[in-house]
């Protein structure tokens, strides 16, 4: 399994098309609807018995900015540029070209999303949340007020949510695409097993092998063949490999066929990954967001992150601590209970004085003490030397009694995505270890490697926004491909 067939041996297909698309998320569905209407003969292969997959169970937020219909209705200017240069800051992009092509982009994405009947209403919140029970749209979903990225560009919201209610509103947006390539009669074939691409000679992808209803048959792609089957969080063989530090409290986020399959067979194929140690993780201590004005320590009693980092930044930093350990820091006046309460962050006690909590917290004796006294001092100032949180979040922790939540990796229910995976270029197309394109191989979505590395530089939205974008580039781009003929 995952290994290449040899296109040689093949003695008859039982499908003949232009462009094979693995899976059927949302990178999946636009490469698929992109190739169909540049003129290519398409046929959509699905391992579930319908399209969707993890993007209709996602919180349905697309990253875009750059001067949105959005973002100009709730009054934020945004342009290409200044949203290239956040990420180009802030996320470090392998490829700055891919990255810069997303940002330049993005503002036509947005209208092209509109076009096929993805709702977005013209509203905002401007508040701190990891999503909305709402139809509400517009949301800042990243790291663009933290310093130091807030000097590289100007903050502006650019997670956009999908009219849909509740934790999976990405549905909405599948149910839209979807009912186009229904529509538009996009083939697909549903709870088929794709176990192997198929390879000719000279090294070019030339189909797959695959399994539907105990049959296993050939499917010919003359022009190319897109990988878009997800991520591989759900494989617990990949995972150990790449996260040996995960704690076991840690649940992938997806559905179970996010087991890295795509992924393994575009390598088996040729193509090279990259990021594979990358992810993100989430157990927000917001909302509500009064408790960004506490303050997050490890157990040596030391801050380490700011505690205005959007979430997943947050959990990366978690992650590295002495035995993943850590607490959130409040004095009477911030204290409430996380509401996420999936997180399950247990609040350990509340003590009358700073130097019973440092001992309650089994924390060095002076520690805790020392960092508060710091950065009470700072905050009666109104600023934070030390992390350089907004001065939004930053008030003295001084009003007792106090309390700590214990926010550890390894102990509060984290979930997470992976980042890495199928190293491709701009026009989605896979690459292999010298930076070559893998003739006729192209890959977009999850399975592939993110433009953000890690947790410390994602944004929500970074996944859907970018995954249908350069889906469609890969459908675009393999439906324009010469044709081979035997």
């Amino acid at each position: 399994m995952f290994e290449p067939h040899s296109y040689e041996s093949v003695s008859s297909w039982t499908h003949d098309v232009d462009v094979i698309v693995i899976g059927q998320g949302v990178a999946g569905t636009c490469a698929a609807l992109e190739a169909q209407r540049a003129g290519a003969n398409v046929l959509v292969l699905e391992r579930a018995s319908g399209g969707g997959g993890a993007s209709a169970l996602s919180s349905g937020i697309y990253y875009l900015g750059g001067g949105t219909a959005v973002q100009e209705a709730c009054g934020y200017e945004d342009s290409p540029e200044n949203m290239y240069r956040y990420i180009a800051a802030s996320m470090d992009p392998l490829d700055p070209s891919a990255a810069r092509d997303f940002a330049m982009g993005s503002k036509d994405h947005f209208d092209w999303l509109e076009a096929q009947g993805v709702p977005f209403e013209r509203t905002c919140f401007k508040g701190k949340a990891v999503f909305l029970n709402d139809t509400t749209c517009l949301m800042s979903t990243g790291n663009e007020k933290l310093w130091p990225y807030n000097l590289a560009a100007t903050p502006a919201p650019r997670g956009h949510k999908v009219a849909g209610s509740g934790e999976n509103a990405g549905a909405a947006a599948m149910q839209a695409l979807l009912a186009r390539c229904e529509d538009e009669q996009v083939p697909a074939l549903y709870d088929c097993r794709v176990e192997a691409l198929v390879r000719d000679a000279q090294g070019r992808i030339r189909g797959v092998y695959a399994i539907k209803d105990g049959e296993g048959f050939y499917a010919r792609a003359n022009r190319g063949v897109i990988v878009t089957t997800g991520g591989f969080n759900y494989s617990p063989e990949m995972v150990k490999e790449n996260f040996p530090r995960l704690s076991p409290t840690a649940d992938p986020l997806g559905t179970p066929h996010n087991s890295g399959e795509g992924l393994r067979m575009a390598v088996a194929a040729g193509a090279s990954t990259t990021g594979m140690e990358g992810l993100i993780a989430t157990a927000s201590i917001y909302p509500p967001g009064q408790l960004i004005k506490g303050i997050i320590v490890n157990n040596c009693g030391e801050r380490f992150v700011a505690e205005d980092s959007y979430h997943g930044r947050t959990a990366s930093f978690i992650m590295e601590q002495p035995d993943q350990e850590a607490y959130l820091i409040v004095d009477e006046e911030v204290f409430a209970y996380p509401e996420i309460e999936s997180a399950q962050h247990r609040l350990v006690d509340g003590w009358e004085s700073i130097s019973e909590m440092e001992a309650g917290l089994n924390m060095p004796e002076g520690s805790l003490q020392a960092t508060l006294a710091q950065y009470n001092e700072d905050a009666a100032r109104g600023e934070d030397s030390f992390l350089h949180k907004d001065p939004e979040w930053v008030k003295p922790l001084d009003k007792g009694p106090w309390a700590a939540f214990d926010i550890s990796f390894t102990r509060s229910i984290y979930l997470y995505i992976t980042l890495g995976g199928v190293t491709t270029n701009r026009h989605g197309q896979a690459l292999d270890t010298n930076g070559g394109a893998v003739p006729g191989l192209y890959a977009a979505g999850a399975c592939t490697a993110h433009i953000p590395r890690s947790g410390k530089s994602y944004a929500s939205g970074m996944s859907l926004g970018p995954g249908s974008f350069f889906g469609r580039k890969a459908g675009l781009h393999a439906a324009a491909a010469a044709p081979l003929a035997d």
